[in-house]
């Protein structure tokens, strides 16, 4: 099956062609390496090219959300907005494809389905789901830590004779929604972007609300040409902030508690904030709402408060508040999330108090009642981080494969989040345990492909076979992970960070939740100590 004569030998072989594969594609392209991604969609865009509901945007503002490695293409290029939307993000992803000249190297509509690592020959036997298999000394994942679409299995799902979408894998054409009986199950991030667009377009709407959600205003607007060009001649410093920060944009935390200034003041500090718009803004407000109880609740009432003034109905808006800590599930920005609910073709059903039992044929049933429905929407999110991995047959050392390595995530170790103990030469971009879906994507994903790039050079110029993360260095950045995870609220609340919206994932926190700033600086002191905490191989023996 793997005959030299036959199967087509690479240096690397990436799965994903998304921002982080593009970019990884791009470096080891340049660097002579040669290169080959596989993309199971048709095109290039990854959770962009998947993700076209209704509303879809990045949270994250644009003129940060963008690749930085290069001035000609971040002066060549112009955002419209904000907050840009999926049809505009996607347009960007083409635009860098093309003007490196990228898609040569990409095999589209094909899906990766096994990565073996053969011990005696240090490379990797990859498979395609045509049957298709190549070698290459490098694996590297770039599937994104959000492309495993969860949809819950209720009870009659194959029985419905309507529509059922998710918001992860939604059709190219558009879905037209116009005087239908509509339900959407799940209030998060992408929950909150579709409810306010399908709602000015069903003929009803059923939103099945099983966690209500803090939310804040996105306050998106255009950009005008001259804030462009003040950006252009200031990203140098603008990036400086942004690989220097916690979450990846250069915004930083007031360093002060909430708990220090009067109800008075933390309300104007509050009502600034909100007026602002924004995905961090509000958690920046003090240094402490991450960390202290205390302190959190008072920008948690602050936005519960915010719920009950907007929205009319007190019933309604009662079930939309939230009592988790905020900021332990991603931080929601909208616009007009809250004011959808004052629509008389709007019904909010709570699905914690009473269950969804059944998908029947015409809608679904709760405990509490029945719903007539013409099309379904599960904004249910992702198997987060681990998910995706485990949709790949990826096999070590002694044919151990990941899943069975991490024990389904119950026993998840890595180093870095880029590499883990019993697979060598397999790199992991924005991989579990390091600050990924805690940051800006972009951020984190240069940082990634700059540190794997550079130490795959470093094999080159050594003269060696192989590279792999010991046991004992993994086991310390692991608990590194836990720890830093516990001394915040993360951890006090279930939330897709900890894979508590799959269910029997165990659970666990996922990422590396000490900003992208330290993390970064970290990488870096490894890489210059010869990779410590990683043992290579020449084409002789092991070097420590």
């Amino acid at each position: 099956m793997f005959d030299s004569q036959q199967v087509e030998e690479f240096d690397a072989v990436i799965a994903g062609a998304g921002f982080s594969g593009l970019y990884m594609l791009h470096r080891l392209r340049e660097a002579g390496y040669t290169v080959r991604v596989y993309e199971a969609a048709q095109d290039v865009g990854g959770t962009w090219y998947w993700n076209r509901y209704p509303g879809a945007r990045c949270d994250i503002e644009s003129i940060y959300y963008n690749y930085t490695f290069s001035d000609d293409l971040l002066n060549d290029w112009t955002w419209s907005s904000r907050y840009a939307e999926q049809p505009e993000i996607l347009d960007y992803i083409n635009y860098v494809t093309d003007r490196l000249d990228l898609r040569r190297d990409i095999q589209f509509k094909t899906r990766i389905t096994s990565a073996h690592y053969d011990e005696t020959s240090h490379d990797w036997k990859i498979q395609t789901h045509d049957g298709k298999s190549v070698t290459a000394k490098f694996f590297i994942t770039a599937i994104g830590c959000l492309s495993a679409a969860n949809i819950p299995h209720y009870k009659g799902i194959e029985r419905f004779k309507g529509e059922i979408f998710h918001t992860g894998k939604w059709p190219h054409e558009k879905v037209d929604f116009t005087g239908k009986k509509v339900g959407v199950l799940g209030t998060g991030s992408s929950g909150a972007q579709a409810i306010p667009v399908i709602a000015e377009e069903a003929g009803h709407l059923t939103v099945f609300q099983r966690t209500p959600q803090y939310s804040a205003p996105a306050k998106n607007h255009t950009y005008d040409l001259e804030f462009i060009q003040q950006v252009r001649e200031n990203y140098s410093e603008i990036k400086q902030h942004m690989c220097a920060s916690m979450h990846g944009v250069p915004s930083f935390p007031q360093d002060r508690s909430a708990l220090e200034d009067t109800p008075e003041v933390r309300q104007k500090v509050f009502e600034d904030a909100w007026e602002q718009g924004g995905l961090f803004t509000m958690l920046y407000t003090y240094s402490d709402l991450a960390l202290n109880a205390e302190a959190n609740e008072t920008v948690a009432e602050f936005i519960r408060s915010k719920i009950s003034g907007i929205v009319r109905d007190p019933e309604v808006a009662k079930k939309l508040m939230p009592t988790y800590y905020y900021g332990t599930k991603r931080p929601i920005i909208d616009s007009n999330y809250f004011e959808t609910f004052n629509r008389d073709n709007v019904a909010l059903v709570d699905i914690k108090s009473a269950p969804i039992e059944e998908i029947t044929p015409d809608g679904l049933r709760t405990a509490g009642g029945e719903y007539e429905l013409d099309a379904v929407v599960f904004a249910t999110g992702f198997d987060a981080m681990t998910g995706p991995l485990f949709k790949i047959d990826i096999r070590g050392k002694d044919g151990v494969t990941l899943k069975d390595k991490w024990a389904g995530g119950a026993n998840l170790k890595t180093y870095l989040g880029i590499a883990t103990a019993g697979f060598p030469n397999l790199f992991m971009i924005t991989g579990p345990q390091s600050p990924s879906v805690l940051s800006n994507m972009i951020v984190s994903i240069e940082q990634h492909v700059d540190w794997i790039s550079d130490c795959i050079n470093f094999l080159r110029e050594n003269h060696l076979e192989a590279i792999e993360a010991t046991e004992p260095a993994e086991e310390a950045w692991s608990q590194q992970c836990l720890v830093i995870a516990d001394m915040s609220l993360l951890t006090k609340t279930d939330s897709w960070y900890m894979g508590a919206n799959i269910e029997g994932k165990p659970k666990g926190f996922l990422a590396f939740a000490g900003g992208v700033g330290l993390y970064r600086q970290i990488c870096d002191d490894i890489a210059a100590r010869n990779y410590d905490g990683f043992t290579v191989v020449s084409s002789s023996k092991a070097l420590n």
